[in-house]
């Protein structure tokens, strides 16, 4: 009699440690349940893991650095605009002076806000106010075309809730988790000056305002479908959408020129867009507005303001404690500075011989996944031609980008002025910056991710792949460690994000980076069934105090599979060791988690939890079937048919 029987994701509880567990049963926990039983999460995290442990590690060093440069103890490094990096945390680190100041920085800011009268006044300012860096009850922002990635185009968006994703609104800790915001929100207002009882009156109506929005707006299961995004409408069309809102004007402000048309990426929302932005909605949605300004301002004031500000975060994510305040001064630094301090990082802590290695095998990978393309079994010689054209075509970017873009030349920190007061400079400035690519070639050479950044991303409308310095160290990759294990860790990173140019997504774009079927249709009706496939297999799977969407976190969970698979090839091919590759697999996704941040990453997060990104993908190779000798009276045995290959 079988003990288990197709186990999706492993016999037992991938949240809970047993050191007796055998690969055969579960794989993640046979590898990671002795780390689980002693892992404890710092008081200021949601979570640990593998990946945050190389978090912690890139910034314990990068604050160690800034603590030195900050005091004059070590040069600065010859990167160009880090000495504003550094002099804006100084201004982040001087609690002396945020204590001092209190609330005074923001009292001119919010006054924009508590002082408008009415929905004419609002109308009248909002292009004003939106380029200042406030949220509205609507947003826009300059990207490429998804049909002419050469052009760049005016896409309109909903704003953003306060809890993670619309379904956050439908469960029993809803009521629960706005009231600590609606409290904190008073708090907050009643230290900046406001009357208690005026801060209620905004608070309630914010709160009300961000109900309604809820029914209306995407979630992330809708978000995960980047292809719905493109609904281009004309000008005069999108316009024509607004009743009582001057949209014209809106838009006459704040660009360099008026486009043709308006990618609605939100389709939805700006069909009920004159339920939301009118007179009778005004008071709720000045409330709704204050509260996203009071909440996200008083991070860069004292530490009573960020005491006062941390109970919902708490609330929502589980965190016992604020992080201290030399983390959060280099965390906001990095925030400002990001892409400079990426190229610093990357300078200074990764080898031109690592560098040269990766990318070989990234080289090697993209053969392997050439050749897989080849020899499928489901493609027609059509599409297989189309889709070796897309991967050769692929863009690498290792490491850290030669140059920081020119948004960062035009940063000023300016010492006289307060942290907060900076802070709205850099952020109006990279919001002008967004706006004014309306009217230039998109600028293909700029990174979607810094090089101190432990990640790595596929862009499809770029068609280039991006491996950060930050990545690159053990688990991941380590020249010392086997081959073998490099392939299970960066490898199979390598061959996630290839993938992903062959997802459900990414397969609906071309070399390019143009939105294009280049698929014969039945060729991609296997290929959507392949993909149900997948998304069903993760569909209701339970981890601790929730389920699995399988179609929110489809796209990625086939890059898991098709990269694991390409790793397992590409390590085959060098005759390395199997049970390697797949314990390597499987430390790189180690996690420990708060279960209210469990909630809220499945709420609002299009990857899978990744302790579940485990054992699927590994159940789903034959190899992983023979390095274990996994029998059908095994957890973790899938029967042939029912294994996925998808690339």
């Amino acid at each position: 009699m079988r003990r288990y029987f197709s186990v999706r994701g492993g016999a037992g509880d991938l949240t809970k440690p047993n050191v007796n567990t055998r690969p055969q049963d579960n794989l993640y926990l046979a590898v990671n349940s002795e780390w689980l039983s002693k892992a404890k999460i710092p008081a200021y995290r949601t979570s640990t893991g593998i990946n945050l442990i190389l978090d912690m590690r890139i910034e314990d060093k990068l604050m160690k650095d800034f603590e030195a440069f900050a005091s004059g103890k070590k040069p600065l490094p010859d990167v160009p605009n880090f000495k504003k990096a550094v002099n804006y945390y100084k201004l982040a680190a001087d609690f002396d002076k945020r204590n001092k100041d209190q609330a005074e920085p923001i009292k001119k800011d919010l006054s924009r806000l508590t002082s408008l009268k009415n929905f004419a006044e609002f109308n009248q300012k909002a292009a004003q106010l939106i380029s200042s860096g406030y949220e509205l009850p609507l947003d826009i922002y300059v990207s490429e075309d998804m049909k002419d990635t050469d052009h760049n185009a005016l896409y309109a968006t909903g704003p953003q809730l306060f809890l993670p994703d619309t379904t956050a609104y439908q469960v029993p800790d809803a009521e629960k988790l706005l009231s600590v915001l609606e409290k904190q929100t008073v708090k907050l207002l009643t230290m900046a000056g406001v009357s208690e009882e005026q801060a209620r009156t905004w608070a309630k109506n914010g709160i009300e305002f961000d109900k309604k929005l809820s029914k209306i707006l995407k979630s992330t299961e809708e978000w995960a479908d980047e292809v719905a995004m493109y609904n281009p409408a004309s000008l005069s069309d999108f316009e024509a959408k607004f009743d009582q809102f001057d949209i014209n004007s809106f838009l006459k402000q704040l660009l360099p020129e008026m486009p043709a048309k308006v990618i609605v990426a939100e389709p939805r929302y700006f069909k009920h867009i004159n339920d939301f932005l009118n007179e009778s909605e005004f008071e709720e949605f000045k409330g709704w507005m204050i509260i996203k300004f009071i909440n996200k301002s008083a991070t860069y004031l004292s530490q009573d303001f960020r005491e006062a500000a941390f109970p919902f975060r708490q609330a929502v994510y589980g965190v016992p404690e604020l992080p201290s305040q030399d983390k959060h001064a280099y965390r906001l630094a990095n925030a400002a500075f990001d892409e400079v301090i990426g190229i610093y990082y990357g300078k200074t802590y990764l080898g031109d011989e690592a560098k040269a290695d990766v990318i070989s095998m990234i080289k090697k990978m993209l053969k392997v996944y050439e050749q897989r393309i080849q020899n499928n079994s489901w493609l027609s010689e059509d599409t297989k031609k189309q889709a070796i054209i897309k991967l050769r075509a692929l863009k690498l970017k290792v490491g850290y980008p030669e140059k920081n873009r020119a948004l960062f030349d035009n940063l000023v920190v300016d010492p006289n002025k307060t942290l907060y007061e900076n802070h709205v400079l850099i952020n109006q400035e990279r919001i002008k910056d967004i706006l004014q690519r309306l009217n230039k070639k998109p600028d293909k050479s700029i990174w979607e991710m810094p090089g101190n950044l432990n990640n790595a991303c596929y862009d499809p409308y770029k068609n280039d792949l991006t491996f950060p310095a930050g990545i690159l160290q053990a688990p991941f990759y380590d020249a010392k460690q086997s081959r073998a294990a490099n392939y299970g860790g960066i490898g199979a990173t390598i061959g996630h994000e290839v993938s992903h140019a062959f997802d459900n997504n990414g397969a609906q774009f071309d070399e390019k980076g143009n939105m294009k079927n280049w698929w014969t249709k039945e060729d991609f009706e296997e290929f959507n069934k392949r993909t149900k496939a997948v998304a069903d297999i993760f569909d209701g799977l339970q981890y601790g105090p929730v389920k699995l969407n399988g179609k929110q976190v489809v796209s990625e969970n086939i890059a898991d599979l098709s990269g694991l698979s390409c790793a397992i090839a590409a390590n085959k091919a060098e005759g390395g060791e199997m049970k390697d590759l797949f314990e390597t697999y499987a430390k790189s996704w180690m996690q420990k988690q708060r279960p209210e941040a469990i909630t809220a990453e499945v709420q609002s997060d299009v990857h899978a939890p990744q302790p579940t990104r485990v054992n699927i993908p590994a159940q789903n190779q034959d190899e992983f079937y023979e390095a274990y000798n996994v029998t059908p009276k095994d957890g973790m045995w899938l029967d042939p048919e029912d294994r996925i290959t998808i690339w």
